[in-house]
């Protein structure tokens, strides 16, 4: 099949699960060809039969805010000539879904059947979709799509709770590369970041107000006071100054290492103890599952489609919004336990195998076949 992958290529979940969803696909020998406004963030390798085209803007001192949406329609037109694409998946609601449809009308007026199939992957649905901005445009993009998925069940109910969908969402769940994620601790690395021993706790995110960052910082400074540890910040967004700023005010900035954007987290997950997501909503929690596939227990908020990921007493805990107190006894806890602990990592990594690629990727195979002509 020749597939067109529409995406986000920044290091979000919808745009990691999109890249290594084609990534996937292209190494089962499908033809995968990424539309989007500059290469994804995980697309770093070459591969014979992954195409990338860049979705490119032209600035007129006409527009004051340069028309992308129109910019990537025309873009999918123009792929979906060329290159005799059978399918457009296009991840995020949010333009994706509606660019894709002007695409679809425009391919029509020359003959050109495209099926779409639009994946939606949470913020597009529970924060930005639900903007009356964008609702109308929203619900329209979703319902003329061909086929809708949800990477949990929590996103489909949210889905219907607040649109108006009038067909089926069918729940593919976000996968991890389990053999990827199951990586020998780097001695040297550990050592840098512990050099005393210390239990390493991490979180990675983009860093905006949804995560809560800061209830990661709080929750670790209640860690330390009963266990040595240090806190490890993946990822960068406008909430890293509050996060510095409450860690200097604490005065634990020297035992929190802000590390930005990571490609690797496979490396850094392998020398991790623990792992906080404190977020207001998860649709999924693909970070959560990296992390149970690196045999690293995970300490969450029990919100949205987390509870399909971690299960309570089981891969980590859950926890109510907000909760630093009961986040912090969970931890301390699980690093003050080493049999617990054991068997957690085990649970998680057993866990995460009911989510691996080769389970996950033949279902998005299957979906796409049935739109195929011949």
């Amino acid at each position: 099949m020749r597939i067109g992958i529409v995406c986000y290529p920044t290091f979000g979940g919808s745009g990691v699960l999109a890249t290594e969803l084609g990534k996937a696909l292209a190494h089962k020998g499908h033809e995968v060809h990424f539309i989007t406004y500059q290469q994804p963030v995980r697309l770093s390798e070459f591969y014979a039969n992954i195409f990338y085209h860049e979705v490119r803007v032209p600035h007129y001192p006409l527009f004051d805010y340069p028309p992308y949406e129109t910019a990537l329609a025309s873009t999918m037109v123009d792929v979906v000539v060329n290159h005799k694409i059978d399918l457009l998946h296009v991840h995020y609601a949010i333009p994706h879904a509606s660019a894709a449809y002007m695409a679809k009308l425009i391919l029509a007026k020359q003959g050109i059947d495209l099926p779409i199939i639009t994946t939606l992957h949470g913020t597009d649905i529970t924060l930005v979709g639900k903007d009356k901005t964008f609702a109308p445009v929203v619900t329209f993009s979703i319902n003329e799509s061909d086929a809708i998925t949800a990477v949990s069940d929590n996103l489909a109910a949210e889905t219907y709770r607040n649109f108006k969908i009038d067909k089926k969402i069918e729940v593919i769940y976000n996968f991890v590369d389990v053999k990827r994620f199951s990586k020998k601790p780097i001695d040297a690395f550990k050592r840098v970041i512990a050099p005393n021993g210390e239990k390493i706790l991490v979180h990675a995110s983009n860093f905006r107000k949804v995560k809560r960052v800061e209830d990661v910082v709080k929750v670790f400074e209640k860690v330390r006071h009963e266990v040595p540890s240090k806190l490890l910040l993946v990822g960068d967004g406008p909430e890293r100054p509050a996060a510095e700023r409450l860690a200097r005010e604490l005065n634990i900035f020297d035992d929190v290492r802000f590390l930005g954007k990571q490609e690797r987290m496979e490396e850094i997950l392998a020398i991790s103890d623990l792992f906080l997501l404190t977020s207001d909503y998860e649709s999924f929690g693909l970070v959560a599952l990296e992390a149970m596939a690196a045999g690293v227990p995970v300490i969450s908020t029990n919100a949205g489609g987390l509870p399909e990921v971690n299960r309570h007493g089981f891969t980590g805990y859950l926890a109510d919004i907000g909760d630093v107190d009961a986040m912090s006894r969970y931890a301390v806890d699980l690093l003050t336990n080493q049999e617990k602990m054991h068997t957690f990592k085990e649970c998680g990594i057993l866990h995460a195998q009911s989510f691996d690629i080769d389970r996950i990727i033949p279902q998005y195979e299957a979906l796409y076949q049935r739109f195929m002509k011949n």
